[in-house]
Formats: C-alpha cells, sequence, structure tokens
C-alpha cells in the first residue's frame, strides 16, 4: 500500500472515530435535557434498506434516492426530518467506500483535495439553510431532487452521458469550474439530490477516466456528510432509530458490494429506481401542494 493510501485510510478511520464520538456526545446531552429517550433501537426498516441502498451504492446506484423512495413510500420520517436522516444514517457507510475507492483508484492529488473541500464547504453551509427550513420548502425542495435524480438515472441508463477521456486530474480554469460546481453539489446533498450521479456526468464532461469519479465522489460525501450531519443532529432534524439503522445496516452492505460482488449488470435495476424514484416525488410534491395546517393563535 502507498503511503497516500496509508494517510487515506488513517484519515478515514480517524473521521469515523470522531464522528461516532461527535454523534454520542451531542445525543447523550439530548438525552439529558430529556429532549430525547435515552434508548433507541435501530429499526428493522434502518437496517434492511441500509444494506440494500448502499450494497447498490457502491456499484455506483446511489443511496439518497432509493432511501428517500422506501421511506416515503413507507411514511417512516416526517419530511422535515427526511434530509438529515439520510445525512446522519448514511455517513459512516460512505466514509468505508471512501477508503476503499480513493486507497484503489489513483486520482491526481491537487483534484482530489480541491474538489472535496469544496463539496464539503457546500455541504457545510447547505446544512445550516436546510436544517431551519419549514416543512413545505423540504417537500418541495426535495420533490425537485428526485426528478433531477430520475432525469439522470435515464441519462445514464441510455447512454446520454458522455463516455469521458482518460485524464485523472484537471487543471487550470477547468479546475476551477470542477470546484465550484462541486461546492453546489454538496450544498444540493443537503436536500436529497445524491452527488455521485451528478459528479460523475461533471468529470466525464470535462474529459476526466469515468473511473476517477468514483473517488472523487465518495471521497466529497464521506467528508462533507459527516460535517453536516452534526449540524442535523445538534437541530434534532433527523430520526434517530432509523439513522442508526440505515448506518448499522449500511456498512455490511459496502463491503459485500466492494469485495465479494464487485459489478452487476445493473441497467434492468436502473430502470427499476426511475420508476420507484419517480412515484416517490409525486408524493413528496403532493404533500407540498396540500394546505398546511395552521398554527393555532394563542389567546
Amino acid at each position: 500500500m502507498s503511503l497516500v493510501a496509508q494517510l487515506v485510510l488513517v484519515a478515514g478511520v480517524l473521521m469515523a472515530v470522531l464522528f461516532i464520538y461527535a454523534w454520542r456526545r451531542i445525543e447523550r446531552a439530548n438525552v439529558a435535557m430529556g429532549l430525547t429517550p435515552a434508548t433507541q433501537p435501530p429499526t428493522v426498516d434502518g437496517l434492511g434498506i441500509g444494506f440494500v441502498a448502499n450494497f447498490f451504492d457502491t456499484l455506483g446506484i446511489g443511496s439518497f434516492a432509493t432511501t428517500t423512495a422506501y421511506v416515503k413510500f413507507r411514511n417512516l420520517v416526517r419530511d422535515e426530518h427526511l434530509p438529515g436522516t439520510l445525512n446522519v444514517g448514511h455517513a459512516l457507510p460512505t466514509i468505508v467506500q471512501a477508503i476503499i475507492f480513493t486507497t484503489a483508484i489513483a486520482v491526481a492529488p491537487l483534484t482530489l483535495i480541491s474538489m472535496v473541500a469544496a463539496a464539503v464547504a457546500g455541504g457545510y453551509l447547505g446544512a445550516g439553510v436546510v436544517s431551519k427550513l419549514p416543512r413545505r420548502s423540504i417537500q418541495l425542495g426535495m420533490g425537485i431532487a428526485l426528478l433531477v435524480a430520475a432525469a439522470i438515472f435515464v441519462m445514464k441508463v441510455t447512454g446520454v452521458l458522455p463516455p469521458g477521456g482518460n485524464s485523472l486530474g484537471l487543471t487550470g480554469g477547468v479546475l476551477v469550474f470542477a470546484i465550484v460546481v462541486n461546492f453546489v453539489l454538496g450544498a444540493l446533498m443537503q436536500l436529497g439530490i445524491g452527488l455521485y450521479a451528478p459528479c460523475l456526468m461533471l468529470v466525464s464532461l470535462l474529459g476526466m477516466n469515468p473511473i476517477a469519479a468514483f473517488p472523487i465522489m465518495m471521497a466529497s460525501c464521506a467528508c462533507l456528510m459527516p460535517v453536516s450531519s452534526l449540524k442535523f443532529i445538534r437541530e434534532g432534524k433527523y430520526d434517530k432509530r432509523l439513522g442508526i439503522g440505515l448506518a448499522l445496516g449500511g456498512i455490511p452492505g459496502v463491503l459485500i458490494a466492494a469485495f465479494i460482488v464487485k459489478s452487476l449488470p445493473l441497467a434492468w435495476l436502473y430502470w427499476l429506481v426511475v420508476i420507484v424514484v419517480l412515484y416517490a416525488a409525486t408524493l413528496m410534491l403532493r404533500s407540498a401542494l396540500q394546505p398546511q395546517p395552521r398554527a393555532e393563535k394563542k389567546p
């Protein structure tokens, strides 16, 4: 293992440990103040969808759209808590993915580090905004995000996305453009637009080898999700039981996909995901357009 790979491994493990520590510390404070129950075991739904979503996430499907569709179909979480639950629950499995892919695929260090830093900054600012948004705004945002995700899935399965080039790095104005776009993608992740597919499209359009997208997009998510997740945890804008289930179920899903399965013919699954995501988008937008209950006036 190269020195860079060793540094990535150490950084990934350290990030996971720090995230777990901070998560537990915030939750203990919430329990002490009586804001949340002391015992909240993971849900069966969380364990199951965490495994499935992160299994296919590792193979390139993406976990946010599929998780959102299932959660909305089963009505498991209040809509305004869904962005936080996605980020908190999928943070640890994504860190595992990032360790695997950044140690296996070489990308120009400047390109990787600058694009990851931009995504983290975007995610941090985006989480601060989304964690304070009212329910209807989040419903509208996530409904539109799901439609965007469905469109990208269709482009991917029909071959509309560019094939890409051979480069493993960017320079000059092209790199600056990629940094700006990744900043925006990091912010949009907080509304449920997964970064994977848009990042793959970005690096391919800029002439990079599509395989280079895997360490970039996974390292971006692995770094920005713990940072943004802590904002949602502090605000109490996530479902704790489902989040724990996604994390515990997701890690073995990542490991099995990466080291045992490695690849699958996924074209048919993309079409299934498109149908499910469009259904979830319809439910979310319909909820947003329904009359909202009026707050009772104080006498």
